[in-house]
């Protein structure tokens, strides 16, 4: 990671050295925060932020999830990454809004410790690596179960992410690019950090949100943007059998974009590089977000 000149702060625009924390964070010792991912995009039009104040709108419901105290807005963060985009002088970029506890606790029970809240901007290019979105990645069924959602709200926040680091770390020290998460019903859940698509007979499937999976932004973004094209795209069930029968399969975030996958298991997904949906799916979504297909124009938010 490149740094940038500022970091947004608690208000105020602070140099990247400065923005600092103390070691007895709440959030350091116990994963008490909610964060987002976004991502900022060069068009025709300059510099576009994609659907940020649906990314502020869901930091705010995650903070209130947990029962956090938010004194910003989310259309107060959406001006402040606005004007840290441009302090910070990119062009495209990645944007990570967190909101955190920090001291006045360090016992199970945060009621003391203070909100504090930052917005981060830097570089960031393909999140699984050029080669894995032009060609598509190798990816493991893990070991590791996701999170029930009985066990926590359905919310991004920092700590639950420890299941998806066990989940990535596994899969990366046996020479794969990704994870793929089943859920306690053994049911397919997600990446360990993206949604999964699969495509079979022409026809696409995602999991639903019931399986454990993040409410992507992305993910909403593709969904709609295949139905518009004439797809069928369809929330189901899928078992790990689905993984194999498949013709397709891709992966959505906002690093990941879309990515193809063209392994599951040592097993070749389809003919094994990015089938015709897939590639469709990446036309769309990099159509929308660089402006070039004036696809949902309201999605971006120029600076």
């Amino acid at each position: 990671m490149d740094p940038t000149k500022y970091i947004w702060l608690d208000g105020e625009m602070v140099p990247w050295e400065d923005a600092n924390v103390h070691v007895l964070s709440h959030a350091l010792h116990y994963g008490t925060g909610v964060f987002e991912g976004i991502r900022a995009y060069e068009t025709n039009q300059g510099t576009a932020v994609f659907r940020l104040d649906e990314h502020m709108d869901r930091l705010v419901r995650s903070a209130r999830a947990y029962d956090m105290d938010m004194a910003y807005s989310a259309a107060d963060m959406s001006k402040a990454t606005k004007e840290l985009l441009s302090a910070n002088e990119l062009k495209s970029g990645y944007v990570r809004p967190i909101a955190f506890l920090e001291l006045g606790a360090i016992g199970l029970n945060p009621t003391n410790a203070r909100t504090r809240v930052a917005i981060i901007s830097w570089y960031w290019g393909a999140y699984l690596g050029e080669d894995g979105v032009a060609n598509g990645i190798r990816t493991k069924v893990s070991s590791w179960r996701r999170f029930s959602t009985d066990a926590f709200p359905n919310a991004k926040a920092t700590g639950t992410y420890i299941n998806s680091i066990l989940a990535k770390m596994e899969a990366v020290k046996n020479g794969y690019d990704e994870a793929i998460m089943l859920n306690q019903d053994g049911r397919i859940s997600e990446g360990s950090g993206e949604n999964i698509f699969l495509v079979r007979d022409n026809k696409v499937y995602t999991p639903p949100i019931s399986a454990g999976c993040l409410d992507g932004i992305t993910r909403d973004s593709v969904m709609r943007l295949l139905q518009e094209d004439g797809y069928s795209v369809t929330e189901k069930t899928l078992s790990r059998s689905d993984l194999y029968y498949c013709d397709e399969l891709f992966l959505t975030g906002t690093a990941a974009e879309v990515t193809p996958v063209r392994e599951v298991d040592d097993r070749m997904v389809g003919i094994g590089r990015p089938g015709p949906v897939t590639k469709r799916a990446q036309e769309l979504f990099h159509g929308t977000v660089d402006g070039s297909l004036g696809l949902h124009p309201e999605w971006l938010d120029h600076i």
